[in-house]
């Protein structure tokens, strides 16, 4: 996988201690949505934010994940020194304090299985979405392997859409327009990591 230069002005900080933005979302009217990727989910998920500003008016904002764990491990330490010093100033998970503002919902994807981008779910300040690779082995291209556990972009859009609708921001019947306009039901029709 190519890797681009490192941008200017690159959150380091955000790198290291397990998310940083790397996409704003463009500017417009739509609903906006956060879209959360590690490792070689990112690309995809750049994939998804275009489609979801071109067909469906929705903006995106793109984060990747460096380190779900570290996020995890980081979050469960401020919580136990909040526990321990209770007449101190609590501490605020980098996660949450990263995400604080971002206009959700949140959707997450990653070659792993549900429970590993799961592992921040109770610090991210809003609705959490997560789509992962569960389960067995799947010997097909890696393109129809990410289509059938659906963590694909397609499946980011589609999921974002339905974020959306549950929250009353997108017409819920726009959900089944993107369902077939993908071929969500048709490994074949994947393209991630083509």
């Amino acid at each position: 996988m190519v890797q681009p230069a490192e941008p200017a002005g690159v959150d380091v900080e955000g790198i290291i201690k397990g998310i940083h933005k790397i996409a704003d979302a463009p500017e417009g009217d739509g609903p906006e949505v956060q879209l959360l990727a590690s490792g070689v989910a990112v690309p995809w998920v750049l994939e998804a934010r275009r489609l979801l500003v071109e067909d469906w008016n929705v903006r995106a904002s793109v984060w990747s994940v460096t380190s779900w764990g570290e996020l995890r491990r980081e979050a469960l330490e401020a919580e136990r020194h909040n526990f321990l010093n209770p007449s101190a100033a609590p501490r605020t998970p980098y996660v949450t304090a990263a995400l604080a503002g971002a206009e959700g919902p949140f959707v997450a994807t990653s070659d792993y299985d549900h429970a590993v981008p799961d592992l921040i779910r109770p610090w991210v300040p809003g609705s959490y979405h997560v789509l992962g690779a569960d389960g067995f082995g799947f010997s097909d291209t890696r393109a129809a392997a990410r289509r059938h556990y659906l963590i694909d972009a397609h499946s980011v859009v589609v999921k974002a859409l339905q974020a959306l609708a549950d929250q009353g921001r997108v017409d819920r019947p726009v959900l089944q327009l993107a369902v077939d306009r993908y071929e969500l039901a048709n490994v074949n029709a994947g393209a991630s990591g083509a």
